[in-house]
């Protein structure tokens, strides 16, 4: 059974693993980047600290507070997902409020579409945002279909500085405690 739990470093063997199939830079959603050190049990906690803090970020230069939460399942980390709590002209455009991820050998199993359903659930609860944006390449036709399961509502497709096409949904977060 998945469950949605705040970045801990208790986690830490199961994300290197996690890491190690994501290539050993970017995961999307885990607020990963390549200056992190997340192999040292100091670097990983240190990071960790790092994704706690993004919450309570004061907006400068496109950051915007962001949740970090962790797709899990027992002890294995299978996942992560973000909310913005706000968007900038840019993410308004092409980042959007939530970004996540799921391990490449834990694709497949409903994580990511049963992390951003109760995401939602939890964003309808505290009644802000009334509605959240999503985006994904518009060849991911895995991530279209879990942010339509959760309601997603295509609102057009752009495309990137490098040329790439990309969909953009809005799922109504507020129509969950109807």
């Amino acid at each position: 059974m998945f469950k949605l739990v705040a970045p801990d470093v208790s986690y830490h063997q199961s994300f290197l693993e996690s890491h190690k199939e994501w290539g050993g830079v970017h995961q999307d959603g885990a607020g990963v980047f390549m200056a992190n050190d997340v192999s040292t049990a100091e670097g990983f906690a240190a990071w960790i600290q790092q994704l706690t803090d993004a919450e309570g970020v004061q907006e400068k230069q496109g950051i915007v507070p962001c949740t970090y939460l962790w797709i899990t399942e027992g002890t294995r980390y299978v996942g992560a997902i973000a909310f913005r709590h706000h968007l900038t002209p840019a993410l308004l455009n092409s980042g959007g409020h939530i970004g996540y991820g799921i391990r490449p050998s834990d694709r497949g199993r409903g994580a990511a579409s049963w992390a951003l359903q109760e995401l939602c659930q939890r964003l309808a609860a505290q009644e802000e945002p009334d509605r959240v944006l999503l985006t994904c390449d518009d060849t991911n036709l895995a991530s279209a279909k879990t942010i339509e399961r959760a309601g997603g509502l295509l609102e057009d497709k752009r495309t990137d500085a490098d040329g790439r096409p990309f969909r953009r949904y809005w799922i109504e977060v507020s129509r969950r405690l109807a």
